[in-house]
């Protein structure tokens, strides 16, 4: 009988990997029977409302306002008790948990920091995305952000480990500097601000359009027409100009974050290879993020560009970046060929 493999701090790793994106799964199904759960609560205080001004002698055909959306606030006294939420939440920091110790046990495995490939890159890219929206919900409640989040670490996660694993080698030699430990880390950062930036404004294309709907249905309340007004669950969200200022603060602070990875970026590239800009296939994608990003922020502070034309550059922002990790790591080369695949 051939003797099994030993267990290296490499294979632990793996094994926290797969067990991290299960928990994520069952977090997202638990985030997912939250959102359904909020759509049957929409709808039975739409009902309540619409009986109490029947009670009071409100003609039966008048449309009923509906209530006003929740704010962001996120002490915990105005929280209200999302049971389904509350476990999505505790599965998210468990897998979370299970994510850390898969990060630390393949820098350690490796002697030194877990972000010099794709693999390595996508487990502390995703990790860092699951620790901003853990913080943020001590401040902001984005519980109803939980199902994109957790949805999105899955498919990230699990494709990394399937297509993008690679042992661990050898640095190469201009990976062997202290930029390494900055540059990719703020990088991965700036990621994860521009993840919940964008999941934030797909959020608030959909509450637009839903009230949208509500105006169209206010116009028509005299004739008595029925009129959809959108998913139920958005009308516990906050309003579409509330979601659009956080995606904002959001950009910001990743703005902030990447302008330091282009600037880092070109110093290390002066060390490494003499020259600070070369037009390399990475650093051009990396300054098109940067120029996408201040032109949604510029837009939208002196322009006015709000509402969707400002979401769908936020949208446009994170798919550049999504493209800069993926289709330029993995097809375009250059100097910054650091992939790992062969």
């Amino acid at each position: 009988m051939p003797e099994a493999a030993p267990l290296t701090l490499d294979s632990v790793s793996v094994l926290l990997v797969w067990t991290a994106i299960a928990v994520y799964s069952l977090a997202f199904i638990a985030y997912a029977v939250d959102l359904a759960r909020r759509s049957e609560v929409a709808v039975q205080v739409k009902d309540a409302a619409t009986r109490e001004l029947v009670g009071a002698g409100v003609g039966g055909t008048r449309s009923v306002r509906p209530p006003q959306a929740p704010s962001f606030d996120a002490r915990a006294g105005s929280r209200p008790k999302l049971v389904w939420a509350r476990i999505a939440t505790a599965l998210t920091v468990l897998g979370f948990l299970f994510h850390v110790g898969a990060d630390v046990t393949r820098g350690i495995a490796a002697g030194r920091v877990p972000w010099s490939n794709m693999y390595e890159f996508a487990l502390t890219g995703t990790m860092l995305i699951v620790a901003v929206y853990l913080v943020t919900l001590l401040r902001y409640d984005l519980r109803f952000l939980g199902t994109f989040i957790t949805g999105l670490v899955v498919v990230l996660l699990g494709g990394t480990a399937i297509w993008f694993y690679t042992d661990i080698v050898p640095l190469m030699d201009p990976l062997k500097s202290v930029w390494l430990v900055i540059h990719v880390f703020v990088a991965s950062l700036a990621t994860a601000l521009f993840a919940l930036a964008f999941g934030l404004s797909v959020m608030q294309l959909m509450q637009a359009r839903r009230e949208r709907r509500v105006m169209a249905a206010a116009a028509v309340e005299a004739s008595g027409t029925a009129v959809k007004t959108g998913q139920g669950f958005l009308r516990t969200l906050p309003n579409a100009e509330a979601l659009e200022s956080l995606a904002y603060r959001f950009a910001i602070i990743g703005f902030i974050f990447w302008t330091f990875t282009l600037i880092a970026g070109s110093i290390w590239a002066n060390d490494a290879w003499g020259r600070y800009w070369g037009f390399d296939t990475k650093e051009v994608w990396t300054f098109v993020i940067w120029v996408l990003y201040a032109g949604y922020i510029h837009a939208r502070a002196t322009r006015g560009w709000r509402g969707s034309r400002s979401a769908w550059l936020s949208i446009i922002g994170f798919t550049a970046v999504i493209f800069n990790f993926t289709i330029v790591n993995m097809f375009f080369k250059g100097l910054h060929a650091y992939s790992g695949l062969s």
